[in-house]
This record gives C-alpha cells, sequence and structure tokens, in this order.
C-alpha cells in the first residue's frame, strides 16, 4: 500500500493539499500583477487545458499518440466556421468545436485503439498528417495557408465583451480549465479511472477479467479529444485567427513535452508543464530568438535526469507531506506490471 500527497494525485484524496490551493490562487493573483500580459496569460491557460487532455490518455490509459493535434485542430477550425457562419455565442460554439472533435475520436477509435507500441504512434501521426494536408487542400473551407481570420463573437453571457488587453479572455480561459480540470479530477478518481489504470498496466489481465478494455479505451479517447477540442476552440475565440499551424505535428510534440517536464501520470502534470513551457520559451525566445530551443532542451533534460517523474516529482521530493496533504487521505493500491 502506497498513499500518495493529495498535489500530486488528488483522485487518491478525499482533501485538498495546500498547494493545491495555492496552485489555483497563482492565475487568480496573475491577473492583478500582470495586467499587461493577459493576452499570453490566456494562451498559457489554453495550453494547459490541451497538456492536460493529453495527460488524460497518456498518463491514465496508456495511449500513446503523436497525433492529438488533430482533435485540437478541429475544435479550432469548427469554432471558426461557426462564428463566420454567423453563429457568435462563444460558449455554445466552444462545446460544439469540443463534441465535433470528440466525433472524430469515435470514428477512429475503434480502429486505432487496436494497435499499440509503435503502430499505434505511426498511426495517430499518419491521422494527423492526413487533416493537415486536407485543412491545407481545402482551402475554400479552411482558408489554406492564409488560415480563417475575422472570427468574432459576442460578449459572454451577454454581457463580457472582449478586449485587446485580454482581461475578458484571461477569465474565461481560467473558468474553462477549471471546469475541465473538475471533470478530469472526478474522472480519474472514479471506479472508470482506477479501470483505466488497470488497463495501463497490463490490458490482458484486466480483459480476463471481464472489463471492456477497448470500450474504456475510446470512452477516455472521446473524453480527451473533447477536452483538446475545447482547448481549440478557445484558441480561435481568444485570437480571432485559425491558421494550419492548429494541425502541424509540432503542437502534438510540444504537447508531449509539456506533459513530460510538468509528470506524467498525475493530474496537474500537463497544466503545470504547459505554464513553465510557455513561460520559458519566452523568456528564451526574447533573449536569443535563434537558439531558444537549446535553453528548453537542456532544461528538459534537467527534468527527466533528475525529476522521477517531472516538476510534480521534484516538488514531491523536496516539501514535506505537511504542506502538500491538508487532509485525510484514501489509499490506493499501486498496480505493478506483471509478466504474462
Amino acid at each position: 500500500m502506497k498513499r500518495e500527497p493529495s498535489f500530486y494525485n488528488p483522485a487518491a484524496s478525499n482533501g485538498i493539499g495546500l498547494i493545491e490551493v495555492v496552485y489555483w490562487a497563482l492565475p487568480v493573483a496573475a491577473y492583478f500583477v500582470f495586467p499587461d500580459n493577459l493576452s499570453f496569460g490566456a494562451q498559457i491557460l489554453i495550453m494547459s487545458l490541451y497538456a492536460m487532455s493529453l495527460g488524460l490518455i497518456l498518463g491514465f490509459a496508456g495511449i500513446v499518440t503523436l497525433g492529438h493535434a488533430a482533435f485540437f485542430g478541429i475544435g479550432a477550425y469548427s469554432t471558426a466556421l461557426i462564428s463566420l457562419a454567423g453563429y457568435h455565442e462563444p460558449i455554445t460554439a466552444t462545446l460544439a468545436g469540443g463534441l465535433l472533435a470528440a466525433v472524430l475520436a469515435c470514428a477512429v477509435g475503434p480502429i486505432v485503439l487496436r494497435l499499440s507500441g509503435l503502430s499505434l504512434m505511426m498511426m495517430t501521426l499518419a491521422i494527423g498528417a492526413v487533416l493537415f494536408e486536407v485543412a491545407n487542400k481545402f482551402s475554400w473551407l479552411t482558408g489554406g495557408e492564409n488560415g480563417l481570420s475575422g472570427i468574432e463573437f459576442d460578449p459572454i453571457l451577454g454581457t463580457f465583451r472582449w478586449s485587446v488587453f485580454g482581461q475578458t479572455s484571461y477569465v474565461y480561459c481560467l473558468a474553462w480549465l477549471f471546469v475541465m480540470f473538475l471533470l478530469f479530477r472526478s474522472l480519474v478518481g472514479s471506479p472508470f479511472g482506477l479501470a483505466l489504470q488497470g488497463v495501463r498496466e497490463n490490458a490482458l489481465r484486466m480483459r480476463l477479467v471481464g472489463a471492456p478494455v477497448s470500450r474504456h479505451l475510446i470512452k477516455v479517447y472521446a473524453l480527451s479529444a473533447f477536452m483538446a477540442g475545447v482547448a481549440g476552440g478557445l484558441s480561435a475565440q481568444v485570437t480571432g485567427f485559425v491558421g494550419l499551424d492548429v494541425l502541424a505535428i509540432d503542437l502534438s510534440i510540444n504537447g508531449i513535452i509539456m506533459l513530460v517536464l510538468g509528470g506524467v501520470g498525475s493530474i496537474y502534470g500537463g497544466p503545470v508543464g504547459a505554464a513553465v513551457y510557455m513561460i520559458l520559451k519566452d523568456f528564451a525566445a526574447n533573449w536569443d530568438p535563434y537558439n531558444w530551443m537549446a535553453v528548453i532542451g537542456l532544461f528538459l533534460i534537467f527534468v527527466v535526469l533528475f525529476g522521477k517523474n517531472g516538476l510534480i516529482g521534484l516538488g514531491q521530493r523536496a516539501l514535506p507531506n505537511s504542506l502538500i496533504v491538508s487532509l485525510p487521505r484514501s489509499e490506493k493500491v499501486e498496480s505493478r506490471r506483471q509478466p504474462t
């Protein structure tokens, strides 16, 4: 039996850790401390949601993908096209983008998720590449290399108007991130979430005990796609532009980097890794526009070598449990791979 601090795996906890409270207090404080950088802050929140969606399937279900940007892109293009078609309600448009991404996941999931390992990675990479080329060739619909611009939405809830300074965008994205996080948190702590972790550790054994492995994987794949689609929709609304970069392989790889930086298998791994990656990238690019990737690479090497599980693992080893946990926690049985 192993107890895990609630901040790093709150799904195994009945309470809320002190650092967990601090984590959510930081973006609220940033709204007041950095009023001139809220547009950039909104981008960080969007990437946090995107990385969190990837963490759901990679960290908790063991689905390794190189095409997760496909769902982000579908959400972005769908939301943009909805706006250009004349519908300007932002919340339902974002939900529509997420739902269309989930529909795509349900369509390809039964085929893709039959594979594993390198075959799975190549298949997801191929799907992402096909969608990228489709978006590029169907310029009459997607704008091709020029992208879609002129994307406008009504004030949120009919009250909060969009601003070039990013105040509304920042709060809007933070609200979406928090709602999606609550969904994520409750999901991984549920019996369904525990079953997913069992599939990740030993899918054959889960089949032998009667678990519907394929159905579980398709469900979590669709849920992850929905979250990524919501992130894409938010990106379209915040920037007012959608280009081919939302479907690029670079975005899929960046998502994996963010997740590794934060910590795979932790519900905070994606958001923490995304925030650190975006801030470090901005700092490094301003410092040296030509060699900023070297800074990211060196930092990633440091985290992988010295962090048992990314930055979350480093923090877990550095901070005492008395600061991490404030309320009683349940116990969790840690499963291990067994030879079959």
